[in-house]
């Protein structure tokens, strides 16, 4: 359970049986290794398994980033506190960071409960000795007016706790604002696709690291085997969307 430096952990919902909550219950979490980062989210989180591609971009340049996630479908941060999981999890102690994620949030009465349970999860996080961070995500592709609202929600957020801001809702931004025709959602339009993905590791690595995502590479194998490959082309962009947002946004 603890091979920190190949693969980040997914803690999935575990589902078709009677003793459902007491199965979970007892079920192992990931465990902090001494400098991990835990993320806790949803499919916008595990899609691509982006906490062991924010782990490798950080080895690549040379700064460890352990990463492990408890991350389940549909979930918002209010499921996770009831759940249990990801509480249970943060508590084992060993986490430098506490990466926290819900949908998009920007309704008035969604960011008042991501506001409320980032506070909650916060007290969890500062009990152990981490801090939090708020990974700010991206609206729907039918509401792309709305990615400032998203933003803002994210912003107050990590504010309301004096975290850390991971402002992937700006990289994405940025990164059509140079080549309108990328491809950062998957075919649903909401989930992303893997340079989607790509765009927010580099923004998550380049503040946790302190690195510049202009300096990381597109070619990133993994320890368990296989690589991501972004065409050059497209990386470069996507590179310099990330480098513009965490400068203009990023709040260590």
């Amino acid at each position: 359970m603890q091979r920190w430096a190949s693969w980040a952990l997914i803690v999935l919902v575990c589902a078709g049986c009677d003793s459902a909550g007491s199965a979970a219950a007892q079920a192992p979490v990931p465990a902090g290794p001494g400098e991990g980062v835990l993320f806790v989210g949803n499919s916008l989180t595990f899609a691509n398994d982006l906490p062991t591609l924010v782990q490798s971009l950080g080895t690549a340049v040379g700064h460890p980033l352990p990463t492990a996630m408890v991350a389940k479908p549909d979930y918002a941060l209010g499921d996770h506190l009831s759940q249990g999981d990801a509480e249970r999890s943060i508590a084992t102690g060993g986490w430098r960071v506490v990466v926290l994620q819900q949908g998009p949030s920007s309704l008035d009465e969604s960011r008042v409960l991501l506001r409320r349970w980032t506070v909650t999860f916060d007290q969890r996080i500062r009990a152990v000795g981490a801090r939090t961070a708020l990974f700010s995500v991206w609206a729907e592709s039918t509401r792309t007016l709305a990615f400032w609202d998203v933003a803002e929600s994210y912003s107050l957020a990590a504010q309301d706790v004096g975290g850390i801001y991971l402002p992937a809702t700006q990289a994405w931004l940025e990164a059509w604002n140079r080549d309108p025709s990328l491809k950062l959602y998957a075919a649903d339009g909401y989930h992303p696709s893997q340079q989607g993905t790509y765009l927010s590791a580099l923004v998550i690595a380049g503040v946790l690291t302190g690195v510049s995502p202009d300096a990381m590479p597109s070619r990133i194998p993994f320890a368990s085997g296989g690589e991501l490959v972004i065409p050059e082309p497209a990386a470069t962009v996507l590179r310099a969307a990330a480098t513009a947002a965490v400068s203009s946004s990023a709040r260590p």
